[in-house]
């Protein structure tokens, strides 16, 4: 699996957002100044966000973004799907939607699979977890199997 600098950049300024206790706006400068990331890039994600509910813009002295919705209830499967669309695509289809002769039909079942694997880690995981460093269950009885630090 590939993940896309949107999704991490995205994924890492909801953290910040989610971070903060009392709830402020927080401007895409200094957002962008804390993770890194280049503002330009920043904006167009902030924007994806904003259309998906995930985020909202303030405007004013006090303005900048702040979560859209409780980040208990934003998954990261949520933030993905906002930048990036679908968790798997098989030449931009969703893997139902592909279609094999009989001796490759097969390689379906493996990419539907795939994201349901994906699903049981990402859409298990909220933004307040990611900022509270208390990741459920789905993700560290993964993580604690040594063999998956290893690249393979």
């Amino acid at each position: 699996m590939r993940v896309s600098a949107k999704s991490d950049y995205a994924l890492r300024a909801l953290i910040e957002m989610a971070s903060r206790a009392d709830g402020k706006a927080v401007s895409a400068e200094e957002l962008g100044r804390l993770q890194e990331i280049p503002h330009g890039f920043l904006q167009a994600i902030l924007a994806d966000l904003r259309r998906a509910g995930v985020v909202i813009s303030q405007r004013g002295q006090s303005g900048g973004w702040r979560m859209g919705r409780p980040a208990t209830d934003v998954s990261v499967a949520d933030v993905i799907r906002a930048v990036d669309g679908p968790l798997v695509s098989v030449y931009g289809l969703r893997p139902e939607a592909v279609t094999y002769n009989e001796s490759a039909e097969v390689l379906q079942h493996v990419w539907i699979a795939a994201r349901r694997s994906l699903r049981d880690v990402f859409e298990q995981t909220s933004i307040q977890a990611l900022a509270d460093g208390k990741l459920p269950k789905a993700v560290t009885s993964r993580t604690a199997d040594e063999d998956a630090w290893q690249p393979h």
